[in-house]
């Protein structure tokens, strides 16, 4: 009997060992039979469907429609972009389409905990998609999920959790993991097609009203908003960031110095705000002094245009301006709203396939002055995709005539996106200029198509400004 007992304690002892040694730790060990497994699962679906984008795969869903599974042999392949180490993520993942400069992301919501043992940041994943359901965790929230069910209650159908068979069989790993490369971008930069994408934000601080406080507000329950600044030249943009009660680093205190940011963009709980969300308080690095913003009474107006001797629905014909249709029969309008002047373009109606419209401006002496900045407004209406554009470039080679045979470097500007509302001003942010020397032209490019209604909207730009120090 005695020898029984300890024979049994010893099966006992070898059996918690056993199960202990299966368990995935966060150096993301895969059990040797898993991953053969899995590996040859990645292979199969790699030979058997057809791998499709992340545009189409938003394109499954029409929000309103029927949800149906899909039921053909498509594969999705991404790259894990947020993580659950730290609480702020709760059964669910973002995948986005490219370790650097990715283009889109979408979220899949499972039945798991902890997925950072699984699905680790930077690893790639294969999804096979048949049987599986494209739409909404939340009806309306515009982030665009994958899921393993469906649910239909007053406010329409949304999609469920992935179950625990469906994740072992359909979301796969490949030995891959990626370093993640956060995309640079600016809080006006955000929209809708960013969400899922880990981005960075450069001379960010929280407000000076803020310190002392934590991430996550005590008196919460479940998610904190605390605003972000970031210096914008005269003026300051301003953007949430979003911790969960459940985060490992709620009651960390906020930095107070001025840096860099860098976070997943997400939605809030009903879908009507851009956030962002950190993976890790690593992210954040604010050690800075904090910005000062410009004074504008330093500043002196070298050049400007506010458009307000504009003579509605004509072509825009302003002395030393060149309005020019590199494709296509549409020009830059001059157009008046409400006693105020600016300028236009729209392609609706015009019957082209491509309109591609240039509007430069007269030359600017820049050996006048130093330390110039460029601002200016756009606004839109009826853009229906990111493919209806709007870029600003500079060139000092330009004849005055011949826009295309110039060189035209691109310049990053705050502009007017789909996310805006129809004719709202959206402040370009302070443009430095300063590098350039000789005449400089400033030129805005227009693509769209008279054909195509998603591709027909309108850009309108307004009150442009070159200032210079006093």
């Amino acid at each position: 009997m005695k020898t029984s007992k300890i024979l049994k304690f010893i099966m006992v002892l070898i059996a918690s060992v056993a199960i202990t040694s299966c368990v995935q730790d966060d150096d993301y060990t895969i059990p040797s039979s898993l991953g053969d497994e899995e590996n040859a699962a990645v292979e199969e679906l790699m030979a058997t469907a057809t791998e499709i984008s992340f545009a189409q795969v938003k394109a499954l869903y029409t929000p309103g429609s029927v949800l149906e599974p899909i039921d053909t042999d498509v594969y999705v392949k991404g790259y894990v972009s947020s993580s659950d180490h730290t609480g702020n993520f709760f059964k669910e993942f973002f995948i986005q389409d490219s370790p650097s400069n990715p283009t889109a992301g979408i979220k899949v919501i499972l039945n798991q905990v902890d997925t950072y043992n699984q699905f680790n940041l930077g690893r790639e994943v294969v999804i096979n998609l048949k049987g599986l359901y494209i739409g909404e965790e939340r009806v309306g929230n515009g982030v665009t999920t994958i899921g393993g069910a469906i649910q239909t209650d007053q406010f329409g159908t949304k999609v469920l959790s992935l179950n625990e068979i469906q994740i072992k069989k359909q979301v796969l790993r490949t030995a891959v993991t990626e370093e993640i490369t956060p995309k640079v971008v600016t809080f006006s930069e955000l929209t809708n097609d960013h969400v899922g994408i880990f981005v960075s934000v450069e001379n960010v601080e929280f407000p000076e009203s803020l310190a002392g406080q934590t991430y996550f507000d005590p008196n919460e329950v479940y998610d904190t908003k605390r605003t972000m600044q970031a210096c914008g030249g005269f003026d300051y943009t301003y953007f949430k960031l979003e911790t969960s009660g459940f985060a490992t680093f709620k009651n960390e205190s906020l930095p107070t110095g001025n840096g860099t940011i860098s976070a997943v963009v997400g939605k809030t709980f009903d879908g009507a705000s851009l956030i962002l969300a950190l993976n890790s308080t690593d992210d954040v690095n604010m050690n800075g002094e904090r910005c000062s913003l410009l004074d504008p009474s330093d500043f002196s107006t070298i050049f400007s245009e506010d458009f307000e001797s504009a003579v509605n629905n004509t072509n825009l014909d302003f002395p030393g301006w060149t309005n020019f249709a590199e494709a296509g029969s549409r020009v830059w309008r001059e157009k008046t709203f409400d006693g105020n002047g600016y300028t236009e373009l729209s392609s609706f109606g015009s019957g082209n396939p491509e309109n591609i419209a240039w509007l430069v401006t007269p030359g600017i002496d820049m050996d006048a002055q130093d330390n110039e900045f460029l601002k200016f407004k756009t606004a839109q209406h009826h853009l229906d995709s990111p493919e209806n554009t709007l870029e600003v470039f500079v060139s000092t080679d330009y004849d005055g005539s011949n826009v295309l045979s110039a060189t035209w470097i691109p310049v990053a500007a705050d502009l007017a996106t789909q996310s805006n509302s129809w004719y709202e001003w959206v402040d370009s942010g302070l443009i430095d200029i300063s590098s350039y020397s000789g005449t400089l032209y400033v030129a805005f490019k227009y693509v769209g198509s008279g054909t195509n209604e998603i591709l027909d909207g309108a850009y309108q730009i307004d009150n442009l400004e070159i200032i210079a120090p006093n």
